[in-house]
């Protein structure tokens, strides 16, 4: 009885690490590498999906914080202000939102 248990515990144990041995070398043949490969341009595909979302809710929140879809800021400010949004600004314009006196940083 004894005999008989030791060797289905050694059958199992073949049976185990054939199985271990073939997913292994599969994984390096050309369908298998394939597998791999596409499955992390999916994942990359999903990342800049992400990315893009993030990036258009992003540019939402500073549309509405400027006021360009409000109007309070004219769409050729508001270009200039994107493109660089630490240079100088125009003080001679008394509509501007750019002047001192519209600026609410000036009270």
């Amino acid at each position: 009885m004894a005999r008989l248990f030791w060797i289905a515990v050694g059958a199992g144990a073949g049976v185990y690490v054939v199985r271990k041995f073939t997913k292994t070398v599969e994984q390096y043949t050309p369908a298998g590498l394939s597998s791999s490969l596409s499955s992390v341009g999916d994942g990359l595909r999903e990342m800049a999906e992400v990315i893009r979302e993030g990036m258009a809710e992003r540019e939402q929140e500073l549309r509405v914080a400027l006021g360009v879809d409000a109007g309070t800021l004219d769409p050729q400010a508001a270009q200039s202000l994107m493109q660089d949004p630490t240079g100088p600004r125009r003080y001679d314009d008394p509509d501007s939102l750019d002047s001192p006196e519209n600026d609410p940083r000036y009270y």
